[in-house]
């Protein structure tokens, strides 16, 4: 296999975890009873850009099917990012009735209807069907197709060219990173603005998130690389926020590459902090099996302590880091008997692999368990606030990431 990017020949490997199925196909009752795919769940690091990525296997539209489980207005913390978001760029960019704002991956409207609801003109690209429903109920008009540069070039020519195009954790999601850059470049208006927000490859490192890894993800980003990849397609980065989303992201804002914007001091400083935590340099790469095995083994020991000890342990959120983690560790039912998650998508289905059944809520209240394990350790504060009756009734409240924790 070849880098993504660059094409240079990938001979190290990140991380191993085995085989899985994709972590988003969830599966009916009927679904038990037919063989499961399982892909291998590998990583590789480019030593040319330092693109980390996944082994070659599948293709997107076999994970982002029509049925696809993932609605963003599910939690609470999201959709008040997704607000903030909007006040702060609508101000920086002066955003009105006659800009335009495009959002690939626009899931089901979480973002896009604040635009709506201040009179900005918007358009959302979002490839599956049940997500691209709920967006267009709320009056966003929506294309069903996969972003790339024909859609890009395709909207040029309609004259949609965009002043803003966002990308919410959509970036490591796309199997050609090229074609789909190649894209934002071709629906930028000159003098637009893109904002991406994607998981930060350095915070994945720094605290152990392997969990993170899944199919769905193709790619884990660095600053530095995604320079090289907007760079290789006439863009340029001119600022980054860090942000506390999902376990440490980075929001970068890109422009064209004659855009007079200069770079941010924040660029510079982030760049830095990559530099010394050696994300440009083998080792750091290398030592990062046995840590992730480390968690995955104290996950284990701690679930049958509790079973053993006659405790009862159920978890919350059916995420897709849940999966890998559940996955890696081979947990079945026998230790982890259900799972539960505010989404009616998923309630009634089973988890992919470890077949944990997803329950409702309620749930909890019916037969408090003794430890909640809240498998989305990134909205875990959030989880807590809402089921602080569960924790005054004495149940623990558990997450493996990045250290086993119990509250």
């Amino acid at each position: 296999m070849n880098c993504r990017h660059c094409q240079t020949p990938l001979r190290h490997v990140f991380l191993d975890l085995g085989f899985a199925p994709p972590s988003n196909a969830y599966l009916t009752e009927a679904d038990l009873h037919r063989p499961e795919l399982y892909y291998p769940l590998k990583l590789y690091v480019c030593d040319q850009c330092w693109l980390v990525q996944t082994a070659d296997y599948t293709r997107a539209d076999e994970l982002f099917r029509a049925d696809y489980a993932y609605f963003s207005s599910t939690s609470t913390t999201w959709l008040d990012h997704a607000a903030r978001y909007t006040e702060l760029i609508r101000a920086r960019l002066d955003l009105g009735a006659d800009s335009l704002v495009i959002e690939v991956a626009a899931n089901d409207g979480y973002l896009l209807r604040n635009f709506v609801a201040a009179g900005i003109p918007c358009l959302g690209i979002e490839p599956t069907a049940d997500t691209a429903a709920a967006a267009e109920r709320q009056g966003i008009p929506v294309l069903r197709e996969f972003f790339g540069a024909a859609l890009g070039r395709q909207l040029t020519a309609q004259g949609r060219q965009a002043d803003l195009i966002v990308g919410n954790n959509v970036y490591a999601h796309v199997p050609d990173i090229n074609d789909f850059t190649a894209g934002l470049q071709a629906a930028l208006k000159p003098g637009g603005t893109i904002t991406l927000e994607f998981p930060h490859l350095l915070r994945l490192i720094a605290e152990t998130q392997f969990d993170t890894v899944y199919h769905e993800h193709f790619s884990y980003l660095s600053l530095y690389t995604v320079q090289r990849l907007f760079a290789a397609q006439g863009l340029r980065v001119c600022d980054v926020e860090q942000l506390p989303t999902h376990g440490g992201s980075l929001r970068v804002y890109g422009v064209h590459r004659d855009d007079p914007r200069t770079e941010t001091p924040a660029v510079h400083q982030v760049l830095h902090d990559e530099s010394a935590a050696g994300l440009r340099g083998l080792p750091v790469y290398q030592g990062f099996q046995p840590r992730a095995d480390r968690l995955k083994d104290d996950l284990l020991a701690y679930l049958i302590e509790q079973k053993r000890a006659g405790r009862r342990v159920a978890a919350y959120g059916a995420a897709a880091k849940g999966n890998t983690l559940l996955n890696y560790a081979g947990v079945k039912p026998d230790l982890l008997p259900f799972v539960c998650d505010a989404a009616p998508s998923k309630q009634g289905k089973y988890l992919p692999g470890s077949h944990l059944p997803i329950l409702p809520p309620a749930v909890l209240t019916e037969r408090p368990p003794d430890d909640l394990l809240i498998l989305p350790w990134n909205i875990a504060d959030e989880v807590r606030s809402q089921l602080s009756a569960l924790g005054a009734q004495g149940t623990r409240f558990v997450t493996a990431v990045p250290t086993l924790r119990i509250r």
